[in-house]
Order: structure tokens, then C-alpha cells, then sequence
């Protein structure tokens, strides 16, 4: 037997797979934290990728626009902040002529005491900040994209002599990635210009670790250029949300410099799917709710065989996490009346429901978690185990006993690629 320690909430459970049918355990090709954040932000802002350098991009009088992440990512935003507004100081640009804009897409506002864990409590005393509102009746137009988007974007963001995007780059699953022009669309755009954009999911090629052909990737990037951006910084980091390295400059290039690092790290290649794939979210907070721990699900697809057995180990100590995903799960019963839905109205939490009906039809999932069978059975569809041996169990029953099986510890940030097409 090998013992498999798999996260769950904020602890771990052992799987106990037979030798013979264990193929290996799937995991990020892991890099340390740089010592000095503060040194590694002020190397890539001295050594831009594909620009002039941000003090010699602004002047004296800019208005300028800085894009952050919302409360909803992870990212460390208050790293990048301080940095840069003492870039645009060294240009001459005055503390009260920038402002910092919350990229929160469709999601809620930031909240007060969630600003400061954001940016930091410098920046709140330096800077103007406010949250992005999609369905604010003020947004700019900016023209169409090829994709016929039309693009709609915060005022206060349209109107800044300079603007400068911040996020991270991580694996997404119908943008291909996140960061980049992720911080103009969908992040300061309106509610119809997003709701074109998310359409565009139904494509086969709006898939995770995706760009080439991406049409809700290509159709991002058009808009990110109507709205002229100036200078992006982006971060890459590791799975304990520790900075491996910073990318400035460009919107294009600073941003596809971050993608190969984010590659080297996150895409794993293997050589065969296996009839049995054991997937943890990551535990806590990755899998606070089934709305979350479902890309554990999203990725364990790429190492599964059609037909196979997933097993997601996923406490989802608040439930669904989602009204509309649970919704939706209520309403649909079948996949061409989600399609259907997502090009009328795409609303955020509906895609979550289509994507997990669609591994349903692909493969058998068993979940381990506290859910309630009524949720996760009754309106998930899922299938349940109280304990992982109780599921792995199962899961050779379905499988059969000489099913190979793979473990996946770090699903929703792992993803596999299959060196030789089965």
C-alpha cells in the first residue's frame, strides 16, 4: 500500500492505494519565495519588458489609474502598490492625482476593512481609492472588438492620462490565465461588455492553460488596447502565495514572460490518464465551498479517462458557496439549456454549474466532504463518501480492481498534460 496525504480544510487524509495500481502523485513543479518581495517588484520596474520605464511613461500633471485585484483573489496587491506609486512620485506625479480602482468585475465592492489587507494602510492614506461598479450608468465607451464586444469601461479608469494594471498570473479556466488584460475585462468593464466576453466560454478553446485561439482570451486583449493601457505589473507566485518573481512593462509581453514561468510551474506532463484520479483542492481556503474546490475538478478532468472515476477530497465547510451555481443546478437538467442560458445571460455562478455538468457526463465523481447529501446528491448530482477509503472503495468498485489511479494533492493549481494522446 502507499500512503497519500491529501489537504482537507485545514488538516489532511491519508488515501491508501495499492502499489500496483498507483501510478504517482501529480504535483506543481514547486519554486521558493524570493527573500526581499519589496527588491524583486523594484527589479522589474527598473528592467521593463517591451516599454520605457513607468517614471518616464508618466509626467507632472498625469491623472493616473492603477487597477488592483478585488477582495474575491488572492493576490498581493499591497506588495506591488508602494512601489509603483513611488515610481510615479519619481516622475513628478502627485500622491492626489492617482487613484487606485478595485477591478471587481461582476463581483461586490471591497469592503472598508478589506481595502487595507488589499493595498496596504500606506496607500489608503496616500491615495484615492474606489471599487469598480459594472452597472454603473457612467462607463466610456471605447469602440468594438473583432468579437463584436462592445467595450464599456470605468469612468474614472478611461479619462486617466495613465493607466497602469496590477494582478497575478495563474492558470484560468476559460481566460487560459489570469492577470494581464484580465484587469481591463472583465475587471473595469460593464455588465453587457463582460456578459459578451463570458459567452465566448462555450468555445473549446476557452480551456485552462489556453491561449492560442482563445476567443474570450483574444477578445480580452482587443479591449485591454481600445483602452489603451500604458504598463502592467504582474506577479507569479508559489502555492504558499509566497512571490517567485515579478513581470513589468508591456501588456502583452510582460504579461506572456510571466505565462512561461506560470507553465514551467503549474503544467505538469504525464504520461497516460488513469482510470482513478484522487484530487484535493488544496484544502483550506481552496476548498471552503464545492463554488471553489470545483477547479480541483476542472484540472483531475485532463488525468482521468472518459469514463473514469474522480474523487474529490473537499470539505466545503459553507456548502455550495453560490446561490446562482446552486441555482442553476436546480433549474437545468440538461447541457444544451445551460448553452442556451450563457449566450442569453451569462451570470456569474452559472458557468460554474454548466462546467460541472459537463464532467458529470464525461466521468463518475464521488465527493468526500460535510456537505449534506440533500446538496451534494439531490442538486450537485454528485456522488458521496464520508471518508476518502470509503470513496477510493468505490471508486475501484466502478473502476474495477485493476484501475491505475493518480493523486493529485494541489488540484485546483495543477494541470496535467498528457505527453502522447490516448
Amino acid at each position: 500500500m502507499v500512503d497519500v496525504w491529501l489537504p482537507y480544510g485545514k488538516t489532511e487524509v491519508c488515501a491508501r492505494i495499492p502499489t500496483r495500481n498507483f501510478l504517482g502523485s501529480i504535483e506543481p513543479e514547486e519554486r521558493l519565495g524570493v527573500a526581499d518581495s519589496r527588491g524583486e517588484i523594484e527589479r522589474a520596474l527598473s528592467q521593463p519588458i517591451g516599454t520605457k520605464r513607468l517614471n518616464e511613461i508618466a509626467k507632472e500633471g498625469d491623472k493616473v489609474a492603477i487597477v488592483v485585484d478585488d477582495a474575491t483573489r488572492a493576490t498581493p496587491s499591497d506588495l506591488m502598490v508602494s512601489p509603483l506609486l513611488d515610481e510615479l512620485n519619481r516622475a513628478g506625479v502627485k500622491d492626489e492625482d492617482v487613484t487606485i480602482i478595485f477591478g471587481c468585475g461582476s463581483h461586490r465592492a471591497v469592503k472598508p476593512d478589506e481595502m487595507e489587507k488589499l493595498v496596504g494602510e500606506e496607500a489608503l492614506k496616500r491615495v484615492k481609492t474606489m471599487s469598480h461598479d459594472y452597472k454603473s450608468g457612467d462607463q466610456v465607451f471605447l469602440g468594438k472588438t473583432s468579437f463584436g464586444t462592445k467595450v464599456y469601461v470605468n469612468k474614472v479608469f478611461a479619462e486617466a492620462d495613465v493607466k497602469v494594471l496590477t494582478g497575478d498570473i495563474g492558470l484560468h479556466y476559460y481566460a487560459g490565465y489570469g492577470g494581464g488584460r484580465k484587469s481591463v475585462l472583465p475587471a473595469v468593464s460593464s455588465a453587457e461588455t463582460i456578459q459578451h466576453n463570458h459567452a465566448m466560454l462555450l468555445h473549446p478553446k476557452a480551456a485552462t492553460g489556453v491561449l492560442e485561439g482563445n476567443p474570450v482570451h483574444e477578445d480580452m486583449v482587443e479591449a485591454a488596447k481600445l483602452a489603451k493601457v500604458d504598463f502592467i505589473l504582474n506577479i507569479v507566485t508559489n502555492s504558499k502565495q509566497e512571490l517567485v518573481r515579478a513581470f513589468a512593462g508591456d501588456l502583452e509581453q510582460a504579461f506572456y514572460e510571466g505565462v512561461k514561468l506560470v507553465d514551467e510551474m503549474y503544467k505538469v506532463t504525464i504520461e497516460r490518464r488513469a482510470d482513478i484520479v484522487v484530487v484535493s483542492s488544496g484544502g483550506h481556503p481552496l476548498d471552503i465551498d464545492l463554488f471553489q474546490a470545483y477547479k480541483g475538478i476542472d484540472n483531475a478532468l485532463e488525468a482521468v479517462k472518459r469514463g473514469g472515476v474522480i474523487v474529490l477530497v473537499a470539505e466545503c465547510p459553507e456548502g455550495h458557496g453560490n446561490e446562482v451555481f446552486y441555482e442553476w443546478m436546480t433549474k437545468f437538467n440538461d447541457l444544451k439549456r445551460m448553452e442556451k442560458e450563457i449566450k442569453r445571460r451569462f451570470i456569474l455562478g452559472g458557468h460554474k454549474a454548466y462546467y460541472l455538468m459537463k464532467a458529470l457526463q464525461r466521468d463518475k465523481i464521488i465527493l468526500v466532504s460535510v456537505m449534506p447529501d440533500y446538496y451534494a446528491v439531490n442538486t450537485f448530482k454528485l456522488r458521496t463518501a464520508r471518508a476518502l477509503n470509503d470513496a477510493l472503495r468505490d471508486a475501484f468498485d466502478l473502476a474495477g480492481k485493476n484501475a491505475k489511479v493518480w493523486a493529485m494533492p494541489l488540484g485546483n493549481i495543477t494541470l496535467p498534460v498528457v505527453k502522447t494522446a490516448q
